[in-house]
């Protein structure tokens, strides 16, 4: 295996674990901070239940968070440290902002985990909520830093070299906004979906209803508003895309040949030799008007831009087919939610459960494919139109052995969380309430 395969392929093994663990952990103190507030308001004993129990699993998604996060911190100086050289004393106003967001955040858990009976119960609660604050802002950090490889800016680049540093530019680049936005919209909807599924399960099930109940309707509240909001934030990152990286696009797409008036295909299979996608669902005028808010508004093929600075059109493509169809299958989904809000009946039918189990790995799946187009789209450049990846990597032999070991490693943490995780949930169920 060459060094920059084994160096990608590292890289992206950890971020599909790594995004799960921290979209975890960005989300759940949200729900516990929820389950709190109904406790502190009724005395109700299920929500005390619910909200220590749920504390024990935002204890672990840090832990698990952090050393996944530390890990590829230092992948980015083992396998690309020209691109660290050039780049840290642009980008590392994020990075350090995030460490001290971090570091917030492992403060307030150790008021709120060892604070029960010993803190003010307002001060107590509220200490979640930094938790939970401190979580999105480390998220929304190094997205940042991510929207700046796709977005380079505070910078001059002359003769190769990178002058006139303006590190409060770079880490507020047009990409920032949009790309935040949507990845913290999308991480709301995964985990919301998810733990409402495990609860959901374990209703179906029919194991201490009430409380996965009330548990259900915390989880799947948080995932199906931001499930709604997501379409809206989709289609200002196209837009922000369309102008600036209009090569993404067209892969996202599929779309070959520059014309006014390009349709947007849905589904498809992607023949690179013709030029063309099989199968596929063609709608006139589309892709025009959700990239510049115009049905004849030309949009930039694959054919206008050299070969060499194209991304691999057909993992793009199905990945990003992927991110919209599950978005579109959630918003629904969410949509459903508040309407059997009304429709009490619908809560006593093993179906309804049943339909959200099967749900819940649908948001990671999205948010997994939604990172495939984010990446594997701006390929070549691991900074856009700046640095290629080949470019990049480390010169020194053997990354092969170093990916290995990241694979056991990773899967390692992922099998102690899952066991530790469903040992919560065993607990939880055998718990007096």
């Amino acid at each position: 295996m060459e060094n920059l395969d084994a160096a990608r392929l590292q890289m992206a093994f950890t971020l599909i674990f790594h995004i799960v663990f921290a979209c975890i952990g960005m989300v759940m103190p949200f729900f516990m901070v929820v389950s709190h507030y109904k406790w502190l308001k009724t005395r109700d004993k299920i929500y005390l239940i619910l909200t220590k129990s749920w504390q024990k699993g935002v204890a672990i998604f840090f832990v698990t968070g952090a050393v996944s996060g530390t890990a590829l911190s230092f992948e980015l100086g083992l396998l690309w440290p020209e691109f660290m050289k050039h780049a840290g004393p642009i980008i590392g106003m994020p990075f350090s902002l995030e460490g001290a967001a971090f570091f917030v955040e492992a403060i307030a858990l150790g008021f709120y985990l060892y604070g029960w009976n010993k803190l003010p119960e307002k001060f107590h609660w509220f200490t979640g909520i930094i938790i939970g604050v401190s979580g999105v802002a480390s998220g929304i950090l190094v997205v940042a830093a991510n929207g700046w490889m796709n977005s380079p800016t505070g910078f001059d680049y002359i003769d190769g070299k990178f002058l006139n540093i303006n590190p409060i530019q770079a880490m507020l680049n047009p990409a920032w906004f949009t790309q935040a936005l949507h990845m913290t919209l999308a991480a709301f909807t995964a985990t919301g979906f998810a733990v409402a599924g495990i609860h959901a399960y374990q209703v179906y099930k029919k194991r201490k209803v009430e409380l996965h109940k009330r548990a259900f309707k915390i989880a799947i509240t948080f995932g199906a508003i931001a499930a709604i909001l997501q379409p809206i934030s989709g289609d200002i990152s196209a837009k922000d895309i369309a102008k600036r990286q209009p090569v993404k696009l067209a892969a996202m797409e599929a779309h070959y040949n520059t014309e006014k008036g390009a349709p947007l295909y849905i589904g498809g299979i992607v023949d690179n030799e013709s030029q063309d996608v099989n199968y596929k669902i063609a709608i006139p005028g589309m892709l025009s008007f959700l990239a510049f808010g115009d049905f004849d508004a030309e949009v930039k093929g694959l054919n206008d831009f050299p070969v060499d600075e194209r991304p691999n059109v057909a993992m793009v493509h199905y990945a990003f087919q992927i991110m919209v169809g599950i978005g579109t299958l959630l918003l629904f989904a969410g949509i459903l939610y508040f309407v059997s809000l009304k429709r009490k009946k619908w809560f006593t039918n093993n179906k309804y459960w049943l339909l959200f189990v099967l749900l819940a790995p649908m948001g990671f799946i999205a948010l997994e494919a939604g990172w495939i187009v984010t990446e594997v789209g701006r390929q070549p450049w691991i900074i856009h139109k700046i640095m290629r990846t080949k470019d990049a990597v480390t010169p020194m032999s053997g990354i092969v052995f170093s990916f290995y070991t990241y694979v056991v490693v990773y899967l390692t943490l992922s099998i102690a969380v899952a066991w530790l995780m469903l040992r919560q949930i065993k607990v939880l169920n055998h718990s007096n309430s």
